[in-house]
């Protein structure tokens, strides 16, 4: 196990977690030892009504419990927390980074669930294997040490386990203590989505590893979204298609995408195996890209929110 940990790019991966220069952020006073990404984020929050927020607490708290029972499982047995900090150290950094992005993608769309309009991601690109959901919480937990106490994964890595069972453990007692209330639950939540965003965002921009993803690039519709698109008669005639600019006559179906505008099948469907966007409003539509489902979900978060993506409030 010591052979194969020195090798492992730990260092670059804490650093783009934590945020090399993310940390106690404060624009003009207004947003004060809270980064802007958390700020959005709670910003966002803020307008959902009681219910909701009720209902996500308990949404919430139910994933981060049965993501405690993979870690009390991972940590309590030798075998398995070798076999997994293995298995970590196989794969490639471009897929440790596809890890960290599709576990951001699902706490995305737990958090956005409730905001208008939002269509979930393909249930394909949230989901992972029991194997890779230990993989990245292991990944996680590792990080989370290592911003904790610099110096605590110092040691000979055969003692790792034990320390991170000590640290694990404090954790848990903090949170019981705290009970299940919004705050307890979803603030912890956030801050994971806010770093794993972080690292996220530095892996794509700087070209860290990430597999040559580039940010604001055109993907296209996602197959499920597509067939998921309902076919409408066109009731008055006159109406143009964008794409062709031919009228849609009278009594014709066609396709009407969530944002209600129309267009014909034929025009719109080769569009949309390019573009998941709408041609009149640009409304995004699901794609099968795990990291432009990052970025059209945290889109919304933005649009909800009364913070704008430099943290500054509006």
């Amino acid at each position: 196990m010591v052979h194969f940990l020195r090798h492992l790019p730990w260092s670059w991966l804490w650093d783009k977690y934590e945020g090399e220069s993310g940390h106690g952020e404060e624009e003009d006073g207004q947003i004060k030892g809270q980064n802007s990404t958390e700020a959005i984020i709670m910003s966002a929050l803020s307008t959902l009504s009681a219910t909701q927020i009720s209902h996500l607490t308990r949404c919430v708290y139910s994933i981060l419990r049965y993501h405690h029972l993979r870690l009390s499982s991972l940590l309590s047995s030798p075998t398995i927390f070798a076999h997994t900090l293995h298995h970590l150290h196989s794969i490639s950094l471009p897929h440790k980074t596809l890890l960290i992005a599709r576990h951001l993608l699902s706490t995305l769309h737990h958090l956005t669930r409730f905001f208008q309009s939002t269509i979930p991601p393909p249930y394909s690109r949230t989901s992972l294997k029991l194997r890779d959901l230990d993989a990245v919480l292991l990944l996680l937990l590792l990080c989370q040490l290592r911003q904790h106490d610099p110096q605590a994964l110092e040691t000979c890595p055969s003692e790792w386990r034990t320390i991170l069972c000590t640290h694990f453990s404090k954790t848990m007692l903090s949170l019981s203590g705290t009970g299940a209330t919004s705050g307890a639950v979803l603030i912890p939540y956030i801050e994971v989505a806010a770093r794993c965003r972080r690292f996220v965002g530095a892996v794509l921009s700087g070209g860290g590893g990430g597999g040559g993803e580039k940010l604001g690039r055109e993907v296209g519709a996602s197959t499920a979204s597509v067939v998921a698109l309902p076919s409408v008669e066109v009731r008055d005639g006159g109406v143009e298609c964008v794409i062709c600019k031919e009228e849609m006559r009278q009594g014709r179906d066609v396709c009407e995408l969530p944002c209600e505008h129309l267009f014909h099948w034929m025009c719109i469907l080769p569009w949309l195996v390019k573009r998941n966007t709408c041609p009149c409003c640009r409304f995004q539509l699901p794609s099968d890209d795990v990291f432009a489902e990052i970025e059209r979900l945290w889109d919304v978060v933005v649009k909800s929110s009364s913070v704008n993506p430099h943290g500054e409030c509006t």
